[in-house]
């Protein structure tokens, strides 16, 4: 994992200490800002105090249980080996396969931790073993479904060890190519073949103690620089408020002067509708909702130093939602639920509304 900061520039220690003190005033939220903490804390190479807040957020006696213990457990091995903690952080490891996770990034983060350390065997075969849990495909079918976005690393980079093996293509590395073709044609640039780009030669480059192989491989990269910005970049999303029905109930109870913002529950709904077709028409990319919670409204409000009756507070706060990583993309993926909570999917509830 790698923190939303750009890594030029910062001072990681100071970043780190600052997220830790925000974590601390949002505990609801105080997973993933610890997580970027950490993250800060292995690039400045503290890498112990990036595992003791891992074990933190592991430690039976946390505030509130992990959302994702399986992503640190995968974090915290990942961390411990590269600062020579190598029999724990394989223990981890073959813990964290073992418990066949169905999210694609603890997956991600053991196979690339295995690869970085010449485990190429390992890596393909938790790669391979993370596509047969995600994807319900086989990669030979005659015209495979399209993967789900978060399993892209994971065919990009068996692609990669079965380049580096020396392995013929196969179903999955098909798919990784078509994928990667899909992905660029989309963005309107012309694709680099994945074969070139997982070519061992350029990949063993990159670890040359020859000068001469160094600035030919930086010069090539460089070139490519600007097809691969779209991907490298992490804007948060332009990010719509929405309170479900007993949160919007306990904050008009607390805060009457807001009931002009919300004047009923299924006004709010389809105000949040209607102004996220707006800005999609209008081509604004990148939108989201981030749902409010009362404790977390008045505690933002407070840190700002203001009344939390105050209406244009509320878009402020769904601006810091989403730069917090709270905000759920929209619309939804075609057959998932609504973002309302209806329990109904999308396509049936709120992409009905005119």
């Amino acid at each position: 994992m790698r923190p939303d900061t750009p890594a030029d520039h910062v001072d990681h220690i100071a970043e780190a200490e600052r997220l830790e003190r925000t974590a601390g005033l949002y505990p609801e939220d105080a997973e993933h800002l610890l997580l970027q903490a950490a993250a800060h804390l292995e690039l400045a190479d503290a890498r112990d105090r990036a595992t003791t807040l891992y074990d933190s957020l592991l430690s039976p006696s946390a505030s509130h249980p992990p959302e994702n213990p399986t992503l640190i457990r995968a974090l915290k091995a990942a961390n411990l080996w590269e600062y020579g903690h190598e029999a724990e952080a394989r223990a981890i490891i073959d813990g964290v396969r073992g418990t066949a996770p169905a999210d694609a990034a603890p997956w991600v983060i053991v196979a690339e931790a295995l690869e970085a350390h010449d485990e190429l065997d390992q890596a393909h075969e938790t790669f391979t073993q993370a596509l047969t849990r995600l994807l319900p495909a086989s990669p030979d079918a005659a015209a495979p479904a399209e993967p789900p976005y978060p399993t892209h690393p994971l065919l990009f980079g068996r692609h990669r060890v079965r380049r580096l093996l020396g392995a013929e293509h196969d179903g999955w590395d098909g798919l990784a190519d078509r994928v990667h073709r899909t992905r660029a044609s989309a963005s309107g640039r012309a694709p680099v073949p994945l074969d070139e780009l997982h070519d061992p030669k350029r990949v063993w480059a990159l670890g040359s103690e020859n000068p001469e192989d160094l600035r030919a491989e930086i010069a090539r990269l460089q070139s490519e620089l600007g097809s691969y910005r779209e991907a490298l970049s992490r804007p948060f999303p332009v990010a719509v408020l929405h309170w479900p029905s007993t949160e919007l109930a306990e904050l008009l109870t607390a805060y009457p002067s807001l009931s002009s913002e919300y004047p009923s529950h299924e006004a709010h709904l389809a105000t949040i509708e209607s102004s996220l077709r707006e800005l999609s028409t209008s081509g604004t990319p990148n939108l989201g909702i981030v749902t409010g919670t009362v404790p977390s409204y008045e505690a933002f409000a407070a840190s700002e130093g203001t009344s939390a009756d105050d209406p244009s507070l509320l878009p402020q706060y769904a601006t810091t939602l989403a730069a917090r990583g709270r905000a759920e993309g929209w619309p939804p993926e075609r057959g998932d639920g609504c973002w309302c909570g209806s329990g109904r999917v999308y396509g049936e509830c709120h992409d009905s509304t005119p």
